[in-house]
């Protein structure tokens, strides 16, 4: 009985212990979510022993913020290490096939531009600079035999050579006038005016002082006025593998960019031959091709897949696999059974299997298809959250795993085991003082029919008896989705942390679900979006007890943001609004976004023809129910960086006008230096203070 007794006095200490440390928790702050740690994707070594990646340690002031790659063994039998300490970031880490080194992309002390740097893991020491071009070098891919290096530089249209780029380059600096000139579209991308280079590829024996040349100076490919590359957020690249033999390269680039304003620019894959000549064009038409990668046998080829040519706006990525040598004919669609779109893939070891990663519902999961076609099998590793970055090292998969109450962390994939193991743990002390619920999940059926998934978001030291005012928060996109993952812009638990329930519905058009979900937008771009998230707040409001029905908020950015403009034009269910970097005139929009052609797509025809769509789907369009009470008298605030040219200014200043004009509380935000999103540290926690000071002005 003393035995049970001790025992019985023991289990409960343990319980109080474990219930007082729970109780400890508290809600995240702005500090806690910006000074965490974030660990980028890794990229395993080839024998499957080691994993290089990248970690950035933030800091508010931009110039304390620090980056840098650290090394992990990947049977967890160390903890990881800091392989560089230096002031500037390293990108593009790729391992040497004898896995001693890593080749990245830097801008170090005495760079004008960056350049790709070797660093041998195994004898350590300092970094050796192997690049010297004026224009730059990034996105480093090794040779098969370790010997050369094909990367990436944005060059002046027409220079032969290094010393070409450099006179141009010397002209453009030295002209009396500071002007911008175009004679066609494209202008601008994303936060920055294109400044006519062009992405070529180049090659390089991997040693300092050697030659570097380029693999499309003087060709017709790079004369075409259509050619250039892939857009992303820091410049135009060409996405490119080596062949296997190591005699050429595959790479992803577009012939008909010029078009952009009136047509689709579909990318296409091409090959060319380090020995020089004109590349090969190995795909035609209206589908776009990307991420080219050799099988480990060097018999096929795999390669993003998306449709083309019929009108849609939206496709999913599948996974489709070529013979090598090319052969166009032969080609098989791996997931085409797969209703989802495929987000990265990897080749097994022995070339027979291919494992990727695809949106899932509000996840990202992991998947296989055997390399030959057939069956798709999902694999739950893990059970919860999202899996990215997935990468293959030897017979080793790893990833980045995460949820929305975790931070992302490096990890071993063991299909077979149905397990994984987390390697890095560099924000687990400082999540572990923090009150973060798991994202809990409901689903209705629309209006018109179609189930809808939506998330439920808790706040920090929730109590079931309580009352807590509703936000809504609405994703941007539309193709992406509200998904049970980590983020920073508009982070979940943030947002909830002063005592708000968040419901986030994925509403039609998002991307986790069906293709046919993610094009039934289309000729509807806000009308029934808007219309199934007011029915997923109701139905929330139905389920659960604990939320306020009278104290409701909605906030969106960027497709959110529209559709936070088209809540104030169309209801006044809501207390208060926000939108950041919405439009606001389908109009306007298009003719002075970063992209258009799309957007005549999605509404069914140029704007000038005026189809209901571009009226009736415009929040402007609906002023007059201002003077009914129906719309136009929500209190809202509008953000918005100056430096957007995704959704640019005008569209803000342009919802600020009808604002002011019909005497709606409101606030307008501009961050002169902020681009689509808020990145600087100080500007995010103003930004977060003042969304939580609105919303508590009508609703606390």
């Amino acid at each position: 009985m003393k035995y049970r007794i001790g025992s019985f006095v023991v289990l409960g200490l343990a319980t109080v212990v474990l219930l007082a440390a729970e109780s400890a928790k508290r809600a995240i702050t702005h500090e806690d979510l910006w000074l965490m740690s974030r660990v980028g994707a890794p990229v395993p070594s080839p024998d499957g022993k080691w994993a290089v990646f990248s970690v950035t340690q933030p800091a508010y002031e931009a110039k304390d913020t620090s980056a840098d790659l650290w090394l992990v063994p990947l049977d967890g039998s160390a903890p990881a290490r800091q392989l560089t300490q230096t002031k500037a970031s390293e990108s593009g880490a790729v391992w040497s096939p004898d896995a001693t080194r890593v080749a990245f992309s830097s801008k170090r002390d005495g760079d004008e531009v960056a350049q790709i740097y070797v660093l041998d893991v195994l004898r350590g020491g300092e970094a050796e600079r192997v690049t010297s071009l004026s224009t730059g070098a990034r996105a480093p891919q090794w040779s098969p035999d370790g010997q050369q290096i094909l990367f990436v530089s944005e060059v002046f249209p027409g220079a032969a050579d290094d010393e070409a780029n450099k006179q141009a380059a010397k002209a453009v600096k030295n002209r009396k006038y500071n002007a911008r000139v175009y004679e066609g579209f494209p202008i601008k991308y994303w936060d920055r005016w294109l400044d006519g280079k062009q992405a070529h590829l180049f090659v390089q024996e991997a040693k300092a002082g050697a030659k570097a040349r380029d693999l499309l100076a003087g060709t017709k490919l790079a004369a075409l006025r259509g050619f250039g590359g892939t857009e992303g957020e820091t410049g135009e690249t060409l996405p490119a593998t080596w062949m296997p033999d190591g005699k050429g390269a595959v790479f992803v680039a577009r012939t008909t960019r010029d078009r952009a304003a009136y047509a689709p620019t579909p990318t296409q894959l091409f090959a060319v031959a380090l020995s020089g000549g004109e590349p090969t064009q190995l795909t035609d038409g209206p589908d776009s091709f990307d991420d080219p990668v050799f099988q480990p046998d060097g018999k096929g080829l795999l390669v993003g897949h998306r449709a083309g040519g019929d009108g849609k706006t939206y496709h999913h990525q599948r996974m489709v696999a070529y013979p090598w040598p090319f052969d166009g004919k032969r080609r098989v669609a791996l997931t085409e059974k797969l209703d989802l779109s495929v987000v990265k893939f990897v080749a097994s070891a022995d070339s027979r299997t291919v494992f990727f990663t695809a949106e899932a519902g509000d996840r990202t999961k992991l998947f296989s298809v055997p390399m030959t076609g057939g069956a798709v099998k999902a694999w739950d590793v893990p059970k919860d959250g999202c899996v990215s970055g997935l990468a293959r090292g030897g017979a080793v998969l790893v990833a980045n795993v995460d949820s929305a109450a975790r931070p992302p962390e490096v990890a071993r994939l063991d299909v077979a085991a149905g397990s994984y193991q987390v390697l890095t743990h560099f924000n687990d002390a400082k999540v572990a003082q923090l009150d973060l619920p798991a994202v809990e999940r409901f689903q209705f059926t629309s209006a018109k029919g179609r189930p809808i998934a939506n998330l439920l978001v808790k706040p920090a030291g929730f109590g079931a008896k309580e009352k807590y005012p509703l936000l809504v928060v609405m994703h941007g996109g539309p193709a992406p989705q509200f998904k049970d993952t980590w983020g920073l812009r508009w982070n979940y638990h943030l947002l909830a942390a002063p005592g708000y329930v968040l419901v986030l519905t994925n509403y039609s058009g998002s991307s986790g679900y069906t293709e046919a979900f993610g094009q039934a937008i289309q000729l509807d771009p806000l009308k029934t979006p808007g219309d199934e998230i007011n029915q997923g707040a109701d139905e929330a409001i139905r389920r659960y007890a604990f939320i306020d029905g009278s104290r409701q908020a909605a906030a969106g950015a960027s497709y959110g943001g529209h559709l936070a403009n088209w809540m104030e034009a169309t209801t006044t269910r809501y207390k208060c609004l926000i939108a950041h970097a919405g439009l606001v005139t389908h109009a306007t929009q298009w003719s002075t976004s970063d992209s258009i052609y799309h957007r005549e797509v999605g509404n069914g025809g140029p704007v000038w023809e005026q189809n209901p769509v571009w009226r009736e789907q415009s929040p402007t369009s609906y002023v007059g129910n201002h003077a009914k009470g129906t719309g136009w008298v929500t209190p809202m605030l509008v953000t918005v960086g100056e430096q957007d040219f995704r959704v640019p200014l005008n569209n803000s200043l342009e919802n600020w006008t009808y604002l002011q004009r019909l005497q709606v509380p409101s606030k307008l935000i501009t961050f002169p230096e902020e681009n689509h999103w808020i990145l600087r540290g100080e500007n995010s926690r103003f930004w977060f203070g003042e969304v939580h000071a609105w919303l508590a002005k009508y609703l606390q």
